[in-house]
């Protein structure tokens, strides 16, 4: 008799356009640097956001004194990187995606 596995559950994943925006910005200012770097952050950040489909839980909450408790997941790509979403049921809502290297305090005002 073979093992049954359960079936992973898969989550829905809804990009913000408010997200979609923040990308887009941060490709186009690489692309004037480096069009190669742009390409990989796409890449790698798509990846990411993507895997979010199979178990969104596994990334910690973001900690922020003025965000509310356990509101949002953090997922840092690159080292510059943070996607912040929510889960919501079955459903994965990524709100922002932010280069730590700027200032994004207006994110928990």
């Amino acid at each position: 008799m073979g093992l049954s596995v359960e079936k992973i559950p898969n989550y829905k994943v809804v990009v913000s356009d408010r997200s979609r925006h923040m990308l887009g910005n941060h490709l186009l200012f690489l692309a004037q640097k480096s069009p190669s770097a742009a390409r990989t952050l796409n890449s790698e950040l798509l990846n990411a956001i993507r895997s979010l489909h199979q178990f969104p839980e596994r990334f910690p909450f973001l900690e922020a004194e003025f965000i509310p408790y356990n509101k949002y997941h953090k997922l840092f790509i690159e080292k510059w990187y943070l996607i912040l979403y929510q889960i919501k049921e079955r459903t994965v809502y990524i709100d922002y995606i932010v280069d730590c290297r700027q200032d994004y305090r207006w994110l928990v005002r």
